[in-house]
């Protein structure tokens, strides 16, 4: 329903304007909203009204109006003063009021509709119908953006993106938990992913910028119908899942770029002990000191290449080689051969999956 400081606003504005007195009633006759007091308009004189099959009555300088919402009686309206001039403004505040019903109403459709939507609630048949009630274009690509904040302080990251994307547009911004918004982007079908990449960039840093907010972004491919919105929205919140444990340190995340982490996201955690126990035995990488871990991690950054990573690292070349050599004994994996590279690679990735595992239980 629309709220009452919506309403009060409303025929304010229209006070102003025409100096013509105006109230809102509900049907038991308690004020919603009201420029001025009218004493002897009575909670009984407004039920009477409203339970009557007129749609205007005139009470001594009152003029009584009803105000319906596709035949339903919503409120009663009264408008204070003589002649017919009060009565046309008392019907300009009927119809601003009942505009201002059916858009709130269709807002809320349209957030149910993409909530249901988003979440696969919807049959087929269903979604064409009321999208064509809501006035949604249903061919359209579109991908979606899920937007993580630890808590959404007042709707302010809501606010924030109403206020970058508008439906105009054919954009759309609703939300399905506490912990992040989704935002429905309609993008060219040809966008490519440095596109998305910089919609989702600019997202992070407006948030930082405007409420010093720490946000992250994923999103999920360009789907060609609406339909199909929900596997983009699925494919997006996977993005923000993985993105935690294998990519902790990126505040963007796509799908299409999640590479092998998104297949050991689907491992059962018993082949992932297993595997663990046959590559490493006793000596699981979690026990690495920060040094050898710092290592091993430049040398995958530069593809392996001993040069450059002693060069990054500030160690002679000579005292890399013995870091690499200390972890082949533990190990008995040499990164510079590269199926023992990909092998420790992969293991590390299951390790930090493990661990991500351990503190869900907690």
């Amino acid at each position: 329903m629309i709220s009452s400081q919506t309403i009060q606003t409303s025929i304010d504005e229209l006070k102003a304007i025409t100096k013509v007195d105006l109230n809102v009633y509900d049907l038991s006759g308690g004020t919603i909203a009201s420029t001025t007091e009218m004493s002897d308009i009575t909670p009984s004189l407004v039920s009477g009204f409203a339970n009557s099959p007129a749609d205007s009555q005139v009470i001594g300088p009152h003029h009584l109006l009803k105000i319906l919402d596709e035949g339903e009686l919503l409120y009663v309206l009264v408008a204070r003063g003589l002649g017919d001039d009060a009565y046309m403004i008392g019907k300009i505040a009927v119809c601003q009021i009942q505009n201002l019903a059916v858009a709130y109403k269709e807002r809320f459709d349209r957030n149910n509709f993409f909530q249901n939507l988003l979440l696969d609630n919807l049959l087929l048949v269903d979604i064409y119908n009321r999208a064509k009630k809501l006035h949604i274009e249903v061919s359209a690509p579109r991908a979606v953006f899920l937007v993580e904040t630890k808590m959404e302080k007042d709707g302010i990251v809501t606010e924030l993106l109403k206020g970058m994307f508008s439906t105009q547009s054919g954009d759309y911004i609703t939300a399905v938990d506490e912990s992040s918004v989704i935002l429905i982007k309609s993008v060219e079908a040809d966008a490519a992913h440095e596109e998305l990449e910089e919609i989702a960039n600019t997202i992070v840093a407006m948030m930082n910028t405007e409420a010093m907010l720490n946000v992250r972004v994923a999103f999920g491919s360009i789907v060609p119908e609406l339909k199909d919105v929900s596997k983009s929205y699925k494919e997006a919140k996977l993005a923000l899942d993985v993105g935690k444990i294998f990519y902790a340190e990126k505040n963007v995340v796509a799908y299409s770029t999640l590479g092998i982490g998104r297949l050991i996201y689907q491992l059962p955690i018993n082949l992932c002990r297993i595997f663990i126990d046959e590559i490493f035995g006793d000596n699981v990488p979690l026990d690495f000191d920060d040094e050898t871990l710092t290592t091993i991690n430049k040398f995958f950054d530069n593809n392996l290449n001993v040069s450059e990573t002693s060069r990054q690292l500030f160690v002679h070349r000579n005292t890399l080689v013995y870091r690499i050599e200390k972890i082949q004994k533990t190990t008995g994996l040499d990164l510079r051969n590269f199926e023992d590279a990909l092998t420790f690679k992969i293991a590390l990735m299951v390790v930090n999956y493990m661990k991500y595992l351990d503190s869900q239980e907690y």
